[in-house]
């Protein structure tokens, strides 16, 4: 069952009732008698289990015959003083 919350009107009291969905809104305050109001208030919401994170999801593999080339092997790579054999040489 759901846990609603209510504020007094009169009061200022701030209260928590268990009530099911089909019961009707309570209209008084159980200290004073004065009239309440329903609060909107943050709900409890998790989710739970597998499928929720991006982690979760299959990525798709690279095919085998492919390279890539964005990350370079060389940590000189680019720079001047890089090696011959390095593909992303400044020369």
């Amino acid at each position: 069952m759901p846990i609603y919350e209510y504020r007094c009107d009169r009061c200022n009291d701030e209260f928590e009732v268990t009530q099911k969905i089909s019961d009707p809104p309570l209209s008084e305050c159980p200290r004073c008698q004065g009239p309440v109001h329903k609060l909107i208030s943050q709900s409890s919401f998790v989710l739970k289990g597998s499928g929720w994170y991006l982690t979760d999801y299959a990525r798709k593999k690279e095919k085998s015959g492919s390279k890539r080339s964005d990350s370079p092997s060389c940590s000189q790579a680019g720079s001047k003083s890089s090696c011959s054999s390095c593909a992303a040489s400044g020369d």
